[in-house]
Formats: structure tokens, C-alpha cells, sequence
């Protein structure tokens, strides 16, 4: 393993499960920069550990995700390099969960909103709390639904539910989500952790290399599908980022927030 990850993320271990926490409880678990550069290596660490045979992802406190924090977002708006280093480590987060040979349970312990949304359904399988939602609400805030939506959803439900929940960014409940195919099952918000750490375990004791070549040939497809449609998506998401209709929506949204405070 290389050096220590920065505080917004963390890696536990027990036996040979790897639980990956976002750690910006105070924030929902938004993506701040270190956050973002830490989910595009930490894959690649845990691959490392020769005693890691399954990974769980999951939020600090209330909430899974809430997508990109939007003061981070004020910074990416007005410069064009950071924006394109951005959507290079958004490409890599992907990529590296897509290829990552471990299977991955998702924990989904509250919201799960935008980016929070891609990385949860970029796992192998979705947990969701009874208490939880999913959203990606991308389009909304005048972005391009780049890192994972508009490439992701389509190959796991219906085209026209993708585009329905992708346009207007509405909520997904839990029930709803299993229906869709977004989420295998729902959990008692109680039992969530205890629930995906069994689940882990149980994929832990099968066979490691008959998982994981089984895991790669599955997500052969999924590589296949998404690979003209992500890149299509992650450039326009680039060109978005710095848009007026973009800034104009992150500025509401955070005079929102102060007014509430």
C-alpha cells in the first residue's frame, strides 16, 4: 500500500473485507478535491493488499453522497486546466472501479446524488438503506450527466427510464431503484452495515480467482457499452463546467444554503 490517504476517505479491514468510508460527514460526503483524488487511487491500493478479497463502500453519518460540493465547484468553473484535470480523474474513478478485480458491495446508507450516485451504481452490487434515495440531478445544475449517468444508467435499466430520471435529476427511492435495476435489494437502515459486511464476507469465502475472472468477463460488457458513451459524455460535461447556465445554478445553491444557516 502506498502513502496514507487524505482524511476524506477511509479504508478499514476485517479479515479479508476492505470497507472504503467517504469521510465528509459534516457535507453529506460531497467530493471536495481531496476526496476526488483519493477515490481515483484508492482502487488501485487495495488491488495491492494480497490479503483483500472484497471491498464495501459506504458514507460517513447521514448521507452516502451529495454529489460534488459546490464551493469546490466555484473553483473548477473558472479554470479551464483544473477543469480538464478534473474530468481526467473523473474518467479514472471509473475506470479504475470498472476494472477493479475485487468484487464491490455498495452500502448505500442515505443519499446518493450525482457523483455519489455514479460511484454507487459503479459497484458489483447495491445495498440501499430504507431510509436512502438515489439521484442524478446533473442536468439540473446545468452540467452534462458525464461521470457515470448518462453512460451507466441505460446498460442497467430502460433507455427511457434513464433519460427520465437522468433529465429532471427526480428521486429514486429504494423500492423504486430495485425495480428499476439500480439497486439489488433494501435494508432495514439498522441492519445496513451488518448486512453488506455478511454479504461481503460470504463473497470473501468463495473461490478468489473463479470471482474474479467471473467479475471480469461480466464487466466486459458493461466496459463494452460504455465506452464510446462515457467519453462522449465526460468531454460535453468538460465544456459544461464552465457554462453560465452552470454558474448561474451553483451560485443559487449556495445562497440557498447560507440563507438556511
Amino acid at each position: 500500500m502506498r502513502g496514507e490517504l487524505p482524511q476524506e476517505l477511509g479504508i478499514t479491514a476485517d479479515g479479508p473485507v476492505r470497507t472504503v468510508t467517504l469521510n465528509r460527514p459534516d457535507d453529506l460526503n460531497a467530493a471536495n478535491e481531496g476526496m476526488h483524488a483519493a477515490l481515483a487511487d484508492v482502487w488501485g491500493r487495495i488491488a495491492a493488499d494480497p490479503e483483500a478479497r472484497v471491498a464495501i463502500l459506504t458514507g460517513a453519518g447521514r448521507a452516502f453522497s451529495a454529489g460534488g460540493d459546490f464551493e469546490w465547484m466555484t473553483r473548477i468553473q473558472s479554470d479551464l486546466a483544473y477543469r480538464q484535470g478534473i474530468i481526467d480523474e473523473a474518467r479514472r474513478i471509473l475506470g479504475e472501479m470498472l476494472r477493479f478485480p475485487l468484487p464491490i458491495v455498495a452500502a448505500v446508507n442515505g443519499p446518493a446524488v450525482g457523483l455519489g450516485c455514479s460511484l454507487a451504481l459503479s459497484c458489483d452490487l447495491v445495498l440501499i438503506s430504507d431510509q436512502a434515495h438515489l439521484a442524478d440531478p446533473h442536468v439540473a445544475v446545468g452540467l452534462v450527466a458525464g461521470d457515470g449517468g448518462a453512460a451507466l444508467w441505460p446498460f442497467m435499466t430502460s433507455l427511457l427510464r434513464a433519460k427520465e430520471y437522468v433529465f429532471t435529476g427526480d428521486r429514486i427511492g429504494p423500492e423504486l431503484a430495485v425495480s428499476l435495476g439500480l439497486a439489488n435489494r433494501v435494508v432495514p437502515h439498522a441492519e445496513l452495515a451488518a448486512e453488506a459486511s455478511k454479504l461481503a464476507h460470504r463473497l470473501a469465502a468463495l473461490p478468489a480467482r473463479a470471482l474474479q475472472d467471473t467479475k471480469r468477463a461480466l464487466n466486459a460488457h458493461l466496459a463494452q457499452a460504455m465506452t464510446g458513451p462515457m467519453e462522449i459524455a465526460l468531454v460535453a460535461e468538460l465544456q459544461s463546467m464552465g457554462s453560465e447556465e452552470h454558474r448561474a445554478r451553483v451560485q443559487e445553491l449556495l445562497a440557498r444554503r447560507s440563507a438556511r444557516r
